[in-house]
């Protein structure tokens, strides 16, 4: 089974600095929806399902490392376009800051219900990138960003395996 597309990841890159660019990233880096968030969330599934599914297990964890991935590659342009990459973003009015906390997770201890949630967390989080390539005008970011739509879209679909075949 493919956790990421086979397609290569651009190069980190900004055309310039940009704060409103890095904090609409500070939502996918650390948001309800960002890759933090996943990260933490398919981690307690690996280890809450790991004895009664290991093959769920297993595919969780690689997940998270994609999704590791998508953090350092998020981090690192938010770097470039002039804000630190801190675990906290803003509400869509940028007016509010939050800090990421443990409370983003769902913490179903229900296999289906826990795949379900994965599912609807990968599909607002394709629905916040695209959000955000409407937006940005950034030809590496956008490049960024739909790369990094094509792993979720993956994502999605060994969700979907799983909770067809386990």
């Amino acid at each position: 089974m493919k956790y990421a597309s086979s397609n290569t990841y651009p190069e980190v890159k900004v055309e310039r600095e940009n704060i409103f660019y890095a904090h609409l990233l500070l939502n996918d880096y650390t948001g309800y929806h960002g890759e933090l968030t996943a990260i933490t969330q398919y981690v307690f599934q690996n280890f809450n399902f790991y004895l009664k599914y290991p093959e769920a297990a297993h595919i969780l964890s690689r997940i998270a490392i994609v999704e590791m991935h998508h953090l350092e590659l998020l981090g690192k342009t938010i770097k470039l376009l002039g804000v630190d990459p801190v675990f906290q973003f803003q509400d869509t009015t940028f007016k509010y800051p939050f800090y990421w906390n443990s409370s983003f997770i769902k913490n179903s201890r229900d296999f289906k219900s826990s795949l379900k949630d994965d599912i609807f967390a990968e599909c607002q989080a394709i629905k916040n990138y695209r959000k955000h390539l409407a937006i940005i005008e950034d030809k590496y970011i956008k490049n960024l960003l739909m790369r990094i739509i094509e792993d979720e879209k993956m994502h999605i679909k060994c969700f979907e395996y799983l909770l067809n075949t386990l």
